[in-house]
């Protein structure tokens, strides 16, 4: 059982704060890297919620470095090292922080969120039933709640400021924020890093359903992989032993949170309502579920 007190809300630090995310906080180390700290805070429906789940943000950060080592042949990533303790120092936190920090090159974000759907299901799922397409993109008829596609779709979003909604949006608007050529990779690679995994990751009884990544630029112009990659913040992760089309899988992803604030009289707007120690529990223990399978023996 994981302890409700070990949780790390936020990280301090005797450096520049460049940016608190939903989950991360960002620190300037010098021009060219920053310090990126998973803390333990966790988002539903785009707004934070006022508890954070114990362990989570070293559980993302073990997560995010095994697929940024393991797909590193496909494009470069924002690494430079999983050992960040020299600047730990400073924080009271020092301890807990080291298996959630890490030291990365400091880059120019892509203006959109990078989504690769292999399932039909979430909002993907509600926009066919209205209309039989899927952000836009026509599909055959007949399909079912989280029947798999065809084939991987990729569907960008906006990337929104902590508080707003991302937003869905067509191929050639992506075209207009960054370019064709650029668009055109970020879309390649996007499918190819999910379709790797995704194989990976079912041999491991994990269905990866959909993801999201997030690219940058570095002073070169090229093309770099950033923030985190097939976490169960970013994804969702379903048990194989479980899948059924027609319904909606558990998850080892926070589902399970937002499937509990869907039971309440919320508006989905900040501040977000206080969650039971029963959600906040069995989240960090899904959490944890996910990633031994995925980095356990074939087959679990």
């Amino acid at each position: 059982m994981v302890s409700l007190k070990d949780a790390i809300l936020e990280a301090r630090l005797d450096l520049p704060l460049v940016h608190r995310g939903k989950v991360r906080d960002v620190f300037a180390v010098d021009d060219d890297r920053l310090l990126m700290v998973a803390c333990d805070r966790i988002s539903a429906f785009d707004v934070v919620m006022p508890q954070a789940v114990p362990g989570k943000g070293a559980v993302l950060t073990a997560i995010s470095n095994f697929w940024f080592d393991r797909l590193a042949k496909v494009v470069p990533n924002h690494l430079i090292s999983t050992d960040a303790s020299q600047w730990l120092s400073s924080s009271p936190d020092a301890e807990a922080l080291v298996s959630r920090s890490v030291l990365v090159k400091r880059l120019k974000p892509l203006p959109v969120e990078a989504i690769v759907r292999g399932y039909l299901i979430g909002s993907g799922w509600k926009d066919y039933q209205s209309d039989g397409r899927l952000c836009g993109i026509e599909l055959p008829s007949g399909l079912k709640q989280a029947q798999e596609l065809p084939q991987p779709i990729f569907t960008p979003s906006t990337k929104a400021a902590v508080g707003d909604h991302d937003e869905n949006i067509a191929f050639d608007q992506v075209i207009e924020l960054i370019g064709e050529d650029l668009a055109n990779q970020v879309r390649e690679v996007s499918l190819t890093l999910y379709s790797l995994a995704a194989r990976y990751a079912l041999h491991r009884g994990i269905i990866i359903a959909d993801t999201k990544f997030e690219f940058g630029l570095d002073a070169d112009g090229s093309l770099v992989l950033m923030d985190e990659i097939l976490t169960p913040d970013s994804s969702r992760f379903w048990p194989v032993s479980d899948y059924q089309v027609g319904s909606s899988p558990p998850s080892f992803d926070k589902q399970f949170v937002r499937d509990y604030l869907e039971t309440l009289d919320w508006d989905k707007k900040a501040p977000g309502p206080n969650l039971p120690d029963e959600i906040i529990t069995g989240t960090a223990e899904r959490y944890a579920e996910a990633w031994t399978r995925l980095t356990g023996p074939a087959g679990l």
